[in-house]
């Protein structure tokens, strides 16, 4: 269960156990909201989102290894082919297991940060890859364009229809022009 889905549950079950307030004022109206206005995200949650990626797949890996998992991440909120922010990025197809678009995601284990030192470094990765402008990304070379990755002792089948960008640690990087 995801931790997000758990803390609405306990928000839930705590105000209908409440007691009832006897004056209580009436909430006001919902906000209309124009269908053309801007999505505001929290930045907060976006760099949460990140840093579990960051962590469940690639703490383990060196630095830039861990580097280049956030840039896929972003590169793929960039793209029109997927979801437009990190949060949606990373959860995508959660819901349906081993079809998921990052592994820890979907895999029916807890998401706990029981490595101290590892969530944060995780963290202070996702800050800078969100915070690297296109020349921070250009310096990275190649790789940076990477939007898909696999650990090298997997064979996906759409690995032999992208471009390899590189390799860091145990993850091999690529890249697709329609992405």
């Amino acid at each position: 269960m995801h931790r997000t889905f758990a803390a609405a549950i306990l928000i839930a079950l705590a105000a209908f156990s409440a007691p009832a307030r006897i004056n209580a004022a009436p909430l006001p109206e919902k906000p209309q909201i124009a269908a053309d206005a801007p999505a505001h995200r929290s930045y907060n949650k976006e760099i949460e989102c990140l840093t579990a990626a960051v962590y469940f797949e690639a703490r383990g890996e060196p630095v830039r290894g861990q580097n280049m998992v956030a840039q896929v991440v972003l590169n793929r909120v960039e793209s029109r082919f997927y979801p437009d922010s990190v949060c949606d990025v990373v959860y995508q197809n959660a819901h349906r297991r081993n079809s998921c678009q990052f592994s820890f995601a979907c895999d029916d284990l807890p998401d706990e940060f029981s490595e101290r030192a590892a969530h944060a470094m995780a963290r202070k990765i996702a800050v800078f890859a969100f915070n690297c402008d296109d020349e921070c990304k250009a310096s990275r070379g190649e790789i940076a364009q990477s939007t898909h990755y696999h650990a090298d002792y997997v064979v996906p089948f759409w690995s032999k229809k992208l471009r390899k960008t590189g390799k860091v640690g145990s993850h091999i990087f690529y890249y697709t022009a329609s992405m």
